[in-house]
């Protein structure tokens, strides 16, 4: 049998699953422990004490039973009322009338009121509303008799202590837990935004606490992210040094093509060229995000500044839209290299772009759209992968690149926290590019 429809009720946080595993088993075991208790033995308490106490109302009903009218009941019974503690006089007018009365939380009433009218066929009402006297309204061979007796003869007060206690024990012991869990779960609420900050980029102090098996977490995961910042560093460290020692043969190359006629030189300057663009893009990628600590930063004032930096090159690049004000905690020169990557792709593929930012209360979002041939969409996965070309879809006149663009940019929005969409664009009919970062 599957229970999969159950999840959709249950809590989320960890904090209130722990809660409910820990408040439901008390409300249970106190709610069968007092259905058991109340419903069994407390009943069977009171129906053997109404019995005894039915079994005195018949022998005080025997003693009147030839009075008459004119008699005084209460002295006429006075040799066995005395030793039952009761007391009995002649009902009222109305009395035929009265019925059965007891308080809706009477428990014990039921069973009172029905053993009552078994054992005594005289009785036509039990009064209960009073918590301490029991009234019994008979019709006797001698009249209408009230008859009275203390409550204690028919029920016992222990059984209502008990639910009482139960309640306030429980209560308590369910708020001592409450604060005791908190402090349980409170390693694992560090451990977890110590990894929310180590994927957004952000290495935060973090020491293993708590249970034997929170601490092994958080020691596993600390050694894992120590050996992730030692193969990142690695990296970058390789690539550079492979970066730098390529640039001394390519600058050789270049003094070299310098002596040889236009003819010859020209198409080789532009092959060394490319070579030189390859080698700045490996390393822009391997610098990826950790170049810069992140800082509060105008997103607007960012992505006008590269706007205008792109129209003094010569590139056909505006500013369409923005919405919002206000500032982001961003690594700067990393969102500045993934919107220059943006951007550039868009003026080599489509000629022209358009760059909007709209920053709201719960987002941030860069757009860069084009008007060139776009991407399909079951091709927007492998855009995003490093050294993708997407030959078919792109203009290869205006240089294929080496497929690290949309990849450094897919790596910048992830350690931001965010993600970059691709899509097709409206207005331009190309590609449109967003970078989306929750705040």
């Amino acid at each position: 049998m599957s229970f999969q429809w159950l999840t959709n009720y249950l809590p989320r946080g960890i904090y209130a699953r722990a809660a409910l595993i820990m408040v439901l088993p008390v409300v249970v075991v106190q709610a069968v422990v007092s259905f058991v208790f109340v419903k069994e033995h407390y009943e069977d308490v009171t129906r053997q004490m109404t019995i005894t106490a039915s079994r005195e109302v018949r022998l005080v009903l025997s003693v009147i039973a030839n009075a008459d009218e004119a008699t005084d009941l209460e002295t006429l019974a006075a040799p066995v009322i005395g030793p039952l503690a009761m007391t009995v006089r002649r009902a009222g007018p109305g009395a035929s009338e009265e019925t059965d009365q007891k308080f809706w939380y009477d428990f014990t009433g039921i069973t009172i009121t029905e053993r009552m009218h078994i054992q005594v066929p005289e009785v036509t009402a039990v009064e209960l509303s009073n918590d301490r006297v029991v009234r019994l309204i008979l019709n006797t061979e001698a009249g209408w008799v009230e008859l009275l007796f203390d409550r204690r003869r028919v029920s016992a007060s222990a059984p209502h202590q008990l639910l009482v206690n139960m309640v306030f024990f429980g209560v308590l012991i369910t708020i001592v837990a409450f604060f005791y869990m908190r402090n349980q779960l409170r390693p694992i609420k560090r451990l977890a935004n110590a990894a929310e900050a180590f994927g957004c980029g952000n290495v935060i102090p973090y020491t293993p606490s708590g249970a034997t098996e929170v601490r092994a977490a958080g020691t596993a995961f600390v050694d894992m992210r120590t050996r992730i910042e030692r193969q990142i560093e690695t990296r970058t460290l390789m690539l550079s040094g492979v970066s730098h020692d390529l640039r001394t043969p390519l600058t050789r190359m270049r003094l070299a093509l310098s002596m040889l006629e236009d003819e010859d030189r020209i198409p080789l300057e532009r092959d060394v060229d490319d070579m030189q663009g390859m080698i700045d893009a490996f390393l822009s990628f391997a610098k990826g995000e950790s170049e810069a600590e992140p800082e509060e930063t105008d997103p607007i004032a960012l992505a006008t500044d590269l706007v205008a930096n792109a129209q003094r090159g010569g590139q056909a690049v505006t500013m369409a839209e923005v919405d919002g004000t206000g500032t982001v905690t961003l690594r700067v020169a990393a969102m500045k290299r993934a919107l220059d990557n943006l951007i550039t792709n868009a003026v080599r593929y489509g000629q022209r772009a358009e760059v909007s930012v709209r920053l709201s209360d719960k987002s941030l979002r860069f757009r860069v759209e084009d008007a060139g041939p776009g991407i399909p969409e079951d091709m927007y996965g492998d855009a995003q992968r490093p050294f993708v070309r997407l030959d078919q879809s792109r203009n290869q006149d205006r240089g294929s690149g080496v497929g690290l663009g949309l990849a450094i940019a897919t790596d910048i929005a992830r350690a931001h926290g965010g993600v970059l969409r691709l899509g097709r664009s409206e207005t331009l009919g190309g590609l449109r590019a967003d970078i989306v970062i929750a705040r």
